[in-house]
């Protein structure tokens, strides 16, 4: 008997995969920072990003999604509208490299089995990994400087939208949100071996750092068509 449920358990899981279309696709776009240092604006792009991305579309309204973006977060009290950052005049760059894993869903079905053209509204969440420098503030040359590095988690939160221009390319454009972990990109609230050093802390330590990707993406779809067909 549990012979016999292995075997109907493994025949399923081989229809199940075969049954999905997969993307693989390029990201190109922005970064930018939303902490103690800079501007407080949510979408402000001030340096350049680009990733990777894999997606496996289950049905027309969800799909499996992964990927791994890198960007160097710079960010400077000079761009901001605070009259006292920019009198403060604070800067830092922290190069940032994230991998995520979690669930893209669909508002409209987005059926890649029809040749026609469809669009819809996306929104993305999971979790992310994501690797960065540890930094502590120069207060002479208002410049963080860098003294180790470290991994830490953030929570993300993708607005999208995209089309299949062709059955085998879709694009689309996405501003994605992510909640950090950690309250030191920007240098505000240095730890190990500077955290007893209040004298180098500033800032809202009791807020958690913000980072955002947007920009455009171009996937490349693969694999056996799936049958979203309804049963007669």
């Amino acid at each position: 008997m549990k012979r016999f449920l292995s075997w109907i358990m493994l025949i399923f899981s081989l229809n199940f995969s075969n049954s999905q279309m997969h993307e693989f696709g390029l990201f190109v776009g922005g970064s930018n920072f939303i902490g103690d240092i800079g501007s407080t604006e949510f979408i402000k792009p001030s340096s350049s990003s680009i990733g990777l991305l894999y997606k496996w579309n289950v049905t027309t309204r969800y799909s499996l999604r992964a990927s791994f973006m890198s960007s160097k977060l710079v960010a400077s009290d000079n761009r901001s509208k605070d009259i006292n950052r920019v009198s403060r005049d604070f800067n830092f760059k922290n190069n940032i490299q994230e991998f995520s894993t979690g669930i893209e869903f669909n508002f409209f079905d987005f059926n890649l089995h029809d040749e026609q053209m469809y669009y819809s509204p996306y929104i993305y969440t999971g979790i992310n990994y994501f690797k960065y420098s540890l930094l502590k503030m120069n207060f002479s040359s208002k410049i963080a400087e860098k003294y180790d590095e470290e991994w830490n988690f953030a929570l993300p939160i993708i607005l999208g939208i995209k089309t299949n221009f062709s059955p085998d390319f879709v694009v689309g454009i996405e501003f994605g949100f992510r909640y950090t972990l950690t309250d030191n990109i920007d240098s505000s609230n240095p730890i190990k071996e500077y955290s007893e050093s209040k004298d180098l802390k500033f800032g809202n330590l009791s807020n958690k750092d913000w980072y955002t990707f947007s920009g455009i993406t171009f996937s490349y779809t693969f694999g056996r068509m799936p049958c979203y067909c309804k049963e007669k």
